[in-house]
């Protein structure tokens, strides 16, 4: 598989898993259809928007609009499906780490593509990852994941950008090193999830005077 063809199918891949979680999370509101959707669309399109934009790069959705087709197929399914079955409230945690996953790589090589220095593209793959969610999250009115205080998420993500960006730099094919990449996203957001694997939080210290 070339490079470009794993950056599409993986690119369809997470547009479909992020709009899943958008409608799961959406579902936690008991949002309507309209709604749901709304919300599925933003939370699979947001990520890769912001990176097209911050690019100067035309928007991947506007250009290919297979991309808004799966969202939308995606959110309607899981709207109807998930509606008729008791779903786990954390369950959409999962599904998001997935998309993190496949996100953050197609973000960072779709910088690298775009000839950006290796730590703005690894920025970029975060961005990718990460802001669909941020989307999501304000859309149902929740405070957005990667500001709490809680398990590894953008930090995972960026993580596998830099190992990525570092194997390719070392001679190791694109391919290979996007598909070990994903795999080390999700495991760290997975393992932090099951482990509750924080970094160090800011906590001034108080002045026993005051």
């Amino acid at each position: 598989m070339s490079i470009d063809a794993l950056l599409y199918w993986v690119g369809l891949a997470a547009v479909a898993v992020n709009a899943l979680t958008g409608v799961l999370d959406a579902g936690r509101k008991q949002m309507d259809l309209i709604g749901a959707l709304l919300v599925a669309v933003a939370t699979a399109l947001g990520g890769g928007t912001v990176r097209d934009l911050l690019l100067d790069r035309n928007v991947f959705w506007v250009v290919d609009q297979t991309y808004l087709m799966a969202a939308l197929a995606t959110g309607l399914v899981t709207f109807f499906v998930a509606r008729s079955l008791a779903v786990p409230p954390r369950l959409f945690l999962i599904p998001d780490a997935i998309g993190l996953a496949l996100f953050t790589i197609v973000g960072t090589q779709i910088a690298l593509q775009w000839h950006t220095p290796w730590l703005v593209a690894s920025l970029m793959g975060m961005i990718t990852g990460v802001i669909g969610g941020v989307i999501r999250d304000i859309l149902c009115n929740d405070v957005p994941m990667v500001f709490l205080k809680g398990e590894l998420y953008a930090s995972a993500a960026w993580a596998g950008t830099l190992a990525m960006i570092g194997m390719q730099a070392a001679g190791m094919p694109s391919v290979t090193a996007s598909w070990l990449a994903m795999a080390l996203v999700l495991i760290l957001r997975l393992a932090a999830i099951r482990y509750h694997l924080t970094l160090p939080a800011f906590s001034p210290q108080r002045d026993a005077n005051s």
